[in-house]
């Protein structure tokens, strides 16, 4: 089965940036609509981001206009490029298929503080 790798997180201030990157160990990305997901403290893991086979893109609310999902096919890569980050953000994050999901990896912990 491919595996996901989740890679980029760390701990900035409040209006910072991040790039986070998702390796796969297959040539997933073009076949499938992939996403990006989080899950806080306490709380369900929850998609913010996902990109189609088209290359069409779509954000939870709470994300829309500061974070950008993108990938490079020829690198089995899928980045989630977050600007203007508000604690609220803090989570550990993941990718994934949207449907039919595979293992989840162990994913990337993004802390924002005030």
């Amino acid at each position: 089965q491919v595996q996901l790798v989740e890679s980029g997180g760390g701990s900035v201030q409040a209006g910072g940036s991040l790039l986070l990157s998702c390796a796969a160990s297959g040539s997933i990305f073009r076949l499938y609509r992939m996403g990006w997901y989080r899950q806080a403290p306490g709380k369900q893991r929850e998609l913010v981001a996902d990109i189609t086979t088209g290359g069409s893109t779509n954000y939870a609310d709470a994300v829309k206009g500061r974070f950008t999902i993108s990938r490079d096919n020829a690198k089995n890569t899928m980045y989630l490029q977050m600007n203007s980050l508000k604690p609220d953000d803090t989570a550990v994050y993941y990718c994934n298929k949207v449907t039919n999901k595979l293992d989840w990896g162990q994913g990337t912990q993004v802390t924002v503080s005030s």
